[in-house]
């Protein structure tokens, strides 16, 4: 199985960016931690991270036939990246939600995802555990 973790913007900035809010491990720790977790369930993974939408949509049409399902967090272009919507759309992708933080204990703004209606499912508020926890779910299909 082969899956495609995409981040999209100010995720790069994990660490020193609001540590209260998303914890203080980089991107950098945390897609080490999910890939050691990938492959003990025999998940071939791959990351990106863009903070520009139309760089993410670039990337999810470049690796559609490639891969088998995207997990994505889309940061703020979560509320308003109708262009991700699209291409996850277009392609067909099946596709996980993931959020850091717990999306609905915060701003109003954020409680809203354009995306999550055309999604498997939406994990939010578990930090980066909720990357693994995707892919324990990803794993059981497998089965």
């Amino acid at each position: 199985m082969k899956v495609l973790i995409i981040n999209g913007p100010n995720l790069n900035f994990l660490g020193k960016r609001e540590p209260e809010i998303y914890g203080k491990k980089t991107l950098d720790i945390i897609n080490n931690e999910v890939e050691i977790f990938g492959k003990t369930l025999e998940i071939e993974l791959s990351f990106y991270q863009s903070n520009h939408e139309g760089f993410i949509i670039d990337k999810i049409q470049e690796v559609y036939t490639e891969i088998d399902y995207l997990i994505i967090n889309p940061g703020a272009l979560t509320h308003y990246g109708i262009g991700i919507r699209d291409a996850i759309l277009s392609t067909n992708m099946k596709t996980i939600e993931v959020h850091l933080s717990n999306v609905y204990s915060r701003e109003e703004f954020r409680h809203k995802s354009v995306i999550s209606d055309i999604c498997i499912g939406k994990i939010t508020g578990f930090g980066s555990e909720g990357y693994k926890m995707a892919l324990q779910y990803l794993s059981s299909l497998k089965k």
